[in-house]
């Protein structure tokens, strides 16, 4: 393939991901946060009436970035692993060696532009959804100021009575909620009284076990993979190649972790919802199909997963040939007699 087609073709596949990416964010944000319908009382549904409405819902223009550059993290792993592993093994030198610290610094900042941006979904979050900023803390009672602390970790089931031991940081919160130190954050039980005036009776929470440690293990590795970047410019500073095989098994090894960090934003995402299929509009009890019956349900989610572990699987083991097998020499010639010295595909 001639190398103009070829990067055409790359940044074909990259701004129809990406634009793909932001469709489907907003079909999403519009279950986290409807705009742009009517209600048709007589068909018994929701109708479309503002395309522009749905395509700058304020949950799409904040989470749209904050995925993004998530991914962009997952990208600076997968290149710091495959040049950790070539590196520790003295392999592709003049390759792996600006990949490396092309990949730590795009890690951090990646990773920065992360955070900002989950600063802002944050917020928007608040606003559109209390009741899962609420269960992202367990916090059952409103609270202002001090009182709207962060628990960096709790032990014990973090529901406000049978919590044993915490470590919590005041104010935190409040901070992260309305970006002041003495702002408001409605709890649970006064959310449970307001949804339950409003849409009649019912528990309006979701699991808050999985909204408390759902929240903290994706921020938490998150910058566990930004920490080892850190480290990693530091211990390979000036050209340093570092003799400790346990830095170079760390840095091969971190690549899961922004994949995991974003796999389980998502599932805190999704589960903090709950129990709306679209918020404030249709349960996710209501949401089943009515024909559809048990065992078409299971039979279908066991072929879907069946299909794409197959995938995963195959797609991981292309990957990790093409990761180990490395860069190809370029092509050498000799200046003296202008002859072929070594003849490889040159990428």
């Amino acid at each position: 393939m001639p190398k103009g087609l070829h990067l055409t073709a790359i940044w074909g596949a990259t701004v129809g991901s990406i634009a793909s990416a932001y469709f489907i964010i907003c079909a999403n944000s519009f279950m986290q946060h409807p705009v742009g319908y009517v209600i048709n009382h007589a068909k018994g549904r929701a109708e479309l009436t503002d395309i522009w409405a749905v395509l700058t819902n304020k949950v799409a223009l904040a989470a749209f970035p904050h995925t993004l550059f998530a991914c962009f993290m997952v990208s600076a792993a997968v290149i710091i692993s495959v040049a950790a592993w070539h590196l520790y093994r003295n392999q592709h030198l003049e390759t792996m060696r600006p990949a490396l610290r092309f990949g730590l610094w795009m890690m951090i900042a990646a990773g920065a532009l992360t955070i900002l941006s989950g600063d802002q979904l944050g917020l928007a979050m608040v606003e559109t959804q209390p009741m899962k900023m609420a269960s992202a803390e367990a916090l059952y009672h409103t609270s202002t100021g001090f009182n709207a602390s962060f628990s960096i970790f709790t032990l014990g089931t973090p529901d406000g009575v049978h919590e044993l031991f915490s470590i919590r940081v005041p104010y935190l919160l409040s901070f992260l909620s309305t970006h002041t130190f003495d702002g408001t954050v409605e709890g649970i039980n006064n959310l449970q009284a307001q949804y339950r005036a409003a849409y009649g009776p019912g528990d309006y929470s979701p699991i808050i076990w999985i909204t408390y440690w759902s929240f903290r293990w994706m921020m938490g590795l998150g910058m566990i993979a930004i920490l080892i970047s850190v480290v990693g410019l530091w211990v390979t500073r000036k050209g340093r190649m570092p003799k400790n095989k346990w830095v170079w098994r760390a840095a091969t090894w971190s690549f899961p972790l922004p994949l995991a960090a974003m796999v389980i934003g998502w599932v805190f995402t999704e589960m903090g919802r709950q129990p709306w299929l679209v918020f404030g509009l249709l349960k996710t009890s209501d949401g089943v199909s009515p024909g559809t019956t048990g065992v078409e349900v299971l039979i279908s989610l066991i072929a879907f997963t069946a299909i794409y572990a197959t995938l995963a699987v195959v797609e991981f083991r292309l990957i990790l040939k093409a990761a180990q097998k490395g860069p190809d020499e370029p092509t050498k010639i000799d200046a003296t007699t202008g002859e072929l010295l070594h003849e490889a595909t040159v990428y």
